[in-house]
This record gives C-alpha cells, structure tokens and sequence, in this order.
C-alpha cells in the first residue's frame, strides 16, 4: 500500500495559511479524499495591514521569551482572536467568489501562525483558536497539525511533502525532483518514484533562511515589506567572506530531518554594508543554503520547482539557475498555484487528518513511526452560516 493510503470519499475542502514572511492569509479550496487531487477550487489571498503584521511581529518576540505549559500572555491571546478571525473573513471571502455556502464545504485545515518553533525542546507553537473559527464558520474545522509529530520525536516540519507527492503522482514528469518552498524560511521536499512505482520515496527539511531576513532588511532600508522584485539586490555587490562565514553554521552539515525557527538567522551579520550589498549578500546566502541541501539527498534531482514568495524574486531565481545543474522554474509550470500551495497541503491534511491516515513520516520530519495528528472541533453555532 502507497504511503498516502487507500482511496475513500471525495470532500470539499478549505486549507488556510498564514507563514513566517506574515504577509496575510491564504485561503484555497480543493476537493480531495486525502490521498488523491479530484480536482482544484478557487484560492486567493487576504493581506494583513501593516499594523496587523507588526502585532505578528511583535507576537514573536513575545513567543520567544516564553516555555511551554507557562501561561499564555493577554496580548497573545488578543491577537490570536484578531488572527482567527482574519481567518474567517478569508472563508468568507472565498465563498463568496463561488457563491456556495457553508454547507457546501466539508472541512477547513487551519494551519494558524506559528509563533515559535523549537522541536529540540518538544515544543512547536502555532496560535488560531479552532472552535472560535468552527463557530464563526459553521464549518468542521482542524488545526494543530504539528504537535502530534513533535511528541513523537520528528521536527514537526515540514508536512506538505505528501501533497506534493499526491501531486507529483497526478503527472509524472520525471522520476526524482526536488520541490523548493522559499517563504520566511525555506523548505525541500525531495520526492522520487524508482521506476514505475507509485510508492514515493521522500526527503525533507528545512534548507535555510528564506525571505524572513531579506525581507527584515528591505523593510528597514526601503520602507517595504519586501525587496520588490529583487531590485535591491540587483544593485549590489554580495561579500563572499560574509556567504561563506553564515554557511559555516552548524546546521548546514547536520544530517535531516531538522528544521529551523524563523529566527535563528539574523541580519547582523550583514550589519555595516550597503542597503544593495546587504540585500545581494542575504540574496546569495539564501542560494548557497539552497545549494548545499543537495548533498543530503539520496539521489540528484532531475529538476527543480519553485514555490512561496521567493519565485516571484528575479535575482533570487537567476542566482539559483546559475548555482544549479538542472532545471529551476517555478511550480506553475507544473500547472500548480506557487502562491497558495500551503494553504492547499493543509486542506489536504485535514482530510488525512480525520481519516486517521499520516501527516508525518520518518522521513520527513524525524517522527519515530508514520503519524497523524490534528484536533478536530466541530462548530456549535455559526455566525455568517446562510
């Protein structure tokens, strides 16, 4: 049997994802039994205002002075209602692109925002209040996908890579490639199918920083939330001394599955240069991570495809095709959404996740044994349900 599981029925689902570069909420429809795509519904994006994200902001340094079991603080809690209900104007939002109803959906995966990261303590923390959203709603809804994983040894991340193997299995292009998601922090998931098979074989963890830091630099020397579309970068000259002493940290030999916190990079390395140099040396680090993740792989892959903000960056993407042997392009040559894929994987989870089928695998994130995970809560009244 494929690790994805046996077939069963096919559900109307919305995934949600609000990631580590905090720029708003993505919402996407799928209709899926948790094993295979039927097919793909609408998607969209609501963006969080600037003063939302600096709360986020403002939430993670919070986060980082906290332990687990300790008592959450009231500002938390604040923005962890203000975050759930963003959440609920993005179901709302996309229900009324399709015009359906709440009945019409099934299910909701709601990934919330992680907060802190930290499985080497057992813990991982993503606020989003998911009864507050079943009840807004009046959908089912499933969050907390990544605890379950952390107690049972993995590194609760990254769990998408079973979508992209479900994914992967729909069109066969080639026998092994490597999926890249470049958000905050950046991910890989390694998939390949020897021969004919359908049972993937799979690889992933986190390659390094992603846009977290180039952005953290941009909005400091520009004023916007990101080096739009890598100009800032273009115009740089990147110091090799500064790439080669941030390679030089540790977790860049340490065998996967690992996993990082958006914060265990920062932009004082780079304290001193230009706004271009910095943001061309940030750029170059971002690469050369990406770049020393494949002597992790069991085998080369044949191509690589581009997910998460960093795709839509032109330096970023010629600085990766220049470093690589093979094929970079974004995932939209596939014919999937780069934008929204996240937001697709949880919806998918969902399902997997009230059907009892894993999340997580060994390799993958580390777990002990295939485990699912997720908590299901059902909604006791509804707000906007018509």
């Amino acid at each position: 049997m494929s690790v994805l599981g046996e077939t069963g029925d096919v559900k109307c689902v919305i995934g949600l994802m609000s990631g580590t570069s905090m720029d708003g909420v993505d919402v996407a429809m799928i209709y899926t039994d948790g094993v295979r795509i039927e097919r793909i519904g609408p998607s969209l994006t609501v963006a969080y205002p600037d003063d939302v994200r600096e709360r986020i902001r403002s939430g993670l340094d919070i986060a980082a002075g906290c332990v687990e079991g300790s008592d959450v603080p009231a500002v938390i809690k604040d923005l962890e209602r203000e975050l759930t209900d963003w959440h609920g104007h993005a179901i709302e939002e996309v229900l009324s692109v399709t015009g359906q109803k709440a009945d019409d959906v099934d299910l909701v995966g709601f990934h919330g925002q992680t907060l802190t990261h930290r499985p080497d303590r057992g813990w991982t923390w993503q606020i989003g209040d998911g009864g507050r959203l079943a009840g807004y709603t009046g959908i089912p809804v499933v969050n907390d996908f990544r605890t379950a994983d952390v107690k049972a040894g993995g590194e609760g991340a990254p769990l998408v890579p079973l979508y992209h193997a479900a994914l992967l299995l729909r069109e066969r292009r080639h026998e092994t490639v490597a999926i890249l998601n470049i958000g905050g922090v950046a991910n890989v998931s390694w998939v390949s199918f020897a021969g004919e098979s359908d049972v993937p074989q799979l690889v992933s963890f986190d390659t390094g920083p992603g846009n977290a830091m180039l952005d953290d630099w941009a909005k400091i020397h520009t004023g916007q939330a990101c080096d739009m579309d890598g100009s800032l970068a273009a115009r740089g000259i990147s110091h090799e001394e500064v790439v080669l002493g941030l390679m030089a940290t540790p977790y860049f030999d340490e065998t996967p599955p690992k996993t990082l916190d958006r914060n265990d990079f920062s932009i004082q390395s780079v304290r001193g240069l230009s706004p271009e140099d910095g943001a061309a040396t940030l750029t170059d680090f971002i690469v050369e991570s990406v770049v020393s993740a494949q002597s992790h792989f069991p085998a080369p892959p044949e191509a690589w495809y581009v997910c998460g903000g960093g795709r839509l960056n032109p330096t970023l993407m010629r600085r990766l095709r220049r470093r690589m042997p093979v094929l970079v392009d974004p995932v939209e040559v596939l014919g999937w959404r780069g934008d929204v894929l996240e937001a697709e994987a949880f919806a998918f989870l969902a399902v997997r996740s009230v059907r009892g089928l894993p999340l997580s695998l060994p390799g993958t994130t580390g777990c002990n044994a295939p485990t699912t995970g997720g908590t299901l809560h059902k909604p006791t009244r509804a707000l906007f349900r018509r």
